[in-house]
């Protein structure tokens, strides 16, 4: 019994370590776009957009809108 739970405990921690990497994966080619001023400002544009539009995008489908 004591070796099923350390093996159920070693699952978060891979977890962690799959999404850590995965994400370092992607925001590493990211990062040199923020140097240039117009890069910036389109790469910070396209991050609101796109949040916004998922924001809208979840709101529709789970039916939360206000109006």
């Amino acid at each position: 019994m004591k070796n099923f739970l350390l093996n159920l405990l070693r699952y978060p921690k891979f977890l962690a370590l799959i999404t850590g990497g995965v994400l370092s994966i992607v925001i590493a080619p990211i990062i040199p776009l923020f140097k240039k001023p117009i890069t910036a400002i389109a790469m910070l544009t396209a991050l609101v957009s796109g949040f916004i539009g998922v924001s809208l995008v979840l709101r529709a489908m789970l039916g939360l809108d206000v109006a």
